[in-house]
């Protein structure tokens, strides 16, 4: 059962919830998680769903409090993708510019953090693809079946998971369209940890808590690189790497890193 909606300030034990129809935000210590809640529709995106990740996503954004965010999907399902009966009444699940979900072509500065129980099913993998970080339970799914439908994997996955995962895995999930449980993603390095069934959120948030004791900085220049990086020839790469590196040493979090490495102490990370 979805948990209750709740406003108000910010309660440390629990979280302030957000309440939209369809897609709730908690804050969570500095973490923002973000929770499709459409069980009946097994959290499948529609247009409303995908104004409302890309609202979320904003407001992870723009908190300076805020510094990872967890995405998963209520009652033990994170996601089956597009909603196809939306699709056939003209609904788009794309944002111009941000793409599938307001997720998969979303540019971010901040770490976010697929939680993933039961179904991660087309473009649900592929949100679960387009976040940093894949918590999944031991007996989720993992799945892009578009062309049983006629269709591709559209929202990054045809061009995600070729980078993530050997050539011919990546062919053989993309070309038959079944899926693989939790466990073989771990073992195929799609997911970062494989943790018992239900489990799959709190271990995300302990992930983000940890990112969270590092630089802000630090962490979006990290993301920042990689994105350039990403196809690059090796001599763009280091390239965009000397803009980057030059723009963070600049910064007071970088003195701040190392007057706190040689004093002995935790650092006081201010993002500037």
């Amino acid at each position: 059962m979805a948990e209750p909606f709740v406003t108000g300030p910010l309660d440390t034990d629990r979280g302030t919830v957000t309440s939209t129809a369809v897609v709730r935000t908690r804050r969570v210590g500095t973490t923002l998680l973000i929770t499709i809640d459409r069980p009946h529709a097994r959290n499948s995106v529609n247009a409303e769903v995908a104004a409302l990740l890309a609202s979320a996503l904003d407001e992870l954004e723009a908190d300076p409090g805020l510094r990872a965010g967890v995405l998963t999907g209520a009652e033990g399902t994170f996601s089956a993708g597009m909603d196809l009966k939306a699709a056939l009444r003209g609904e788009s699940p794309n944002i111009p510019g941000r793409g599938f979900g307001g997720v998969t072509e979303a540019d971010r500065t901040k770490p976010l953090i697929a939680a993933v129980e039961g179904w991660a099913m087309g473009g649900g993998f592929e949100l679960a693809l387009a976040c940093d970080l894949i918590v999944a339970a031991q007996d989720a799914h993992f799945g892009l079946p578009e062309v049983k439908r006629g269709l591709i994997a559209a929202g990054g996955g045809v061009i995600r998971l070729p980078r993530r995962i050997p050539y011919h895995l990546a062919m053989e999930l993309l070309l038959t369209g079944e899926p693989v449980s939790g466990g073989r993603a771990g073992e195929l390095g799609l997911a970062n940890r494989v943790v018992p069934a239900g489990q799959a959120q709190p271990e995300a948030l302990l992930l983000a808590e940890r990112l969270a004791a590092y630089a802000p900085l630090a962490l979006a220049a990290v993301k920042k690189v990689v994105r350039a990086a990403d196809g690059a020839p090796e001599d763009d790469a280091f390239a965009a790497q000397r803009t980057v590196m030059s723009g963070l040493m600049a910064t007071a979090d970088v003195r701040e890193g190392m007057t706190a490495f040689a004093e002995r102490r935790a650092p006081q990370w201010t993002g500037k």
